[in-house]
Parts: C-alpha cells; structure tokens; sequence
C-alpha cells in the first residue's frame, strides 16, 4: 500500500477489531505503522522522551531540593576539599544518583555516563546542571573516556562515578573507578543519599526517587587514597575497601529516619 494511504476501517469487517467504535480514518506510516489512538512508531516516541524529559527530571530535582528538609553527614569532607582546590572522585551507587547534583558544592563536574540506551538520557539532564558528561564505562569505550577523564581532572574538574554502573552488579565496585584513581592520582569520596518518603523502582539499582516534602540525608564517607605503585592484591584490597565504605554510609542512610538515635 503506498505511504500516506488513508484506510477505511469498515464496522462490519471480521475479525473484531479496535475500529467496531465506528468508521475510522487512519493514517500509514512509511513503515506501515498506524498514528493516532492506534500506534506510534518507537523512533517518535525515542525522539520525544529525549527532547523532554531532561528538562522535566532537572525540574524534579529542582522541586525535590526546594521542598525537602535535607540534611548532611559529615559534610567538611567534600568543604575541605573544595578548599584545596584539589579536584576529587566522588562515588556512588547508580539507584542514589537522582539527587546527587543537590549534594555537590563544588565548582567544576565531569561525570562518566555510560554510552548505553539511557545514557544519552541521563547525559542531556546533567547539562541542565552545567555539568560536564564524559560517555563511556569500564566496559565500553573505557579507555578514551579515561583519557578524556584525565584531562578534565587536570583542568580542575570534579569527577563523579556510579562504580556499580551501567547494569551492575548492584552494590559492586567495579576495578574502573581504582584504576582511575591511580591514574589520576586524587582521592576517592563515597556519598550516598536517602530519603524518608520515597519510591524505590524495581530495577537492577533499585533506582531512588523521594516524595516532595520529604526529609533528605547525604551522608559522605572518608577519602579513599589509591597509590600509583601497586600489585594485583593491594589493587583489589582497594576495591573492597571502597564498596565496604560506599555500603556502610548507604547502610546508614537507609537506618538514618528510623526510630532511634542509635540509626543515626
């Protein structure tokens, strides 16, 4: 049938279909897919999720930061740091990564941002924030975005990382972010976020989103230093010791709104 054909859709055609609500006019598209109440074809929709829902999620955190009762835990690590000069790794999980551009105080951001499907999603929003995005991962396209990671630490940019990103394992430092650090030669900060009111989406990260008027807590962890000389036991030891930190703080903010001093 040839593109842009309008079609009848006839009441008294069998089998039953969608268009018994009466005649119909539908129109084609060049893939023969239908507009309208009918269908969509992927591409537009791909097309219109990424041309508005960056700015609708940059709109969400702005709400959520001016709304919520935030609090943060230990927070003279990333103020001391700031004051250096001295740019830094700040680390944490892909679930609590919403509100992390509430929580940075610094001037400069480069993040890494995977160059998988939702990537170029995520990529768009933090431009909202006047970040800097680097794509790539420990697995796809890792070496040049080290390479461009590097250079922006050297121009004074901030780096952030989900070490359990793009698609997990959850709760797992993968060796990119130690490797990085040895490199770069600056410290590790683990930071997490958590909310007393949220909703936790079913996903592999089990990805965070706080109800509006909620309360808040970023909690930072102590700077982790990476030596440039090191064998393949102390590289891992590292690592280990920066998921044990990135847990124990994630751990402490899920307790932090219950009962208790004790979970604060």
């Amino acid at each position: 049938m040839p593109d842009g054909q309008y079609v009848n859709c006839d009441v008294h055609r069998k089998p039953y279909d969608r268009s018994t609500a009466g005649p119909q006019l539908h129109r084609l598209s060049p893939k023969g897919e239908f507009f309208g109440d009918i269908n969509v074809s992927k591409e537009l929709i791909n097309s219109l999720i990424l041309a508005t829902a960056p700015g609708l999620a940059y709109c969400v955190v702005k709400l959520l930061s001016w709304t919520m009762k935030i609090e943060v835990i230990n927070g003279q690590v990333q103020d001391e740091r700031r004051r250096s000069g001295e740019p830094s790794i700040g680390a944490f999980w892909h679930g609590r990564l919403l509100m992390m551009p509430a929580g940075y105080r610094g001037k400069r951001m480069t993040i890494l941002i995977s160059r998988h499907r939702d990537g170029e999603l995520i990529s768009r929003t933090v431009k909202y924030f006047r970040f800097k995005s680097i794509r790539g991962s420990t697995t796809r396209g890792g070496l040049s975005a080290m390479r461009e990671m590097m250079k922006a630490s050297k121009e004074g940019y901030d780096i952030a990382i989900t070490p359990d990103g793009p698609r997990g394992p959850r709760y797992r430092v993968q060796n990119g972010i130690i490797e990085l650090a040895r490199r770069m030669g600056i410290p590790i900060i683990p930071v997490t976020f958590n909310a007393s009111r949220k909703k936790v989406f079913r996903s592999w990260d089990r990805f965070l989103l706080p109800y509006p008027f909620s309360r808040g807590v970023f909690i930072w962890g102590e700077p982790l230093l990476v030596p440039r000389q090191m064998d393949g036991h102390t590289f891992e030891q590292k690592r280990l010791l920066l998921e044990r930190r990135l847990r124990e703080i994630t751990e402490r903010a899920d307790r932090y709104f219950e009962k208790g001093p004790a979970n604060r």
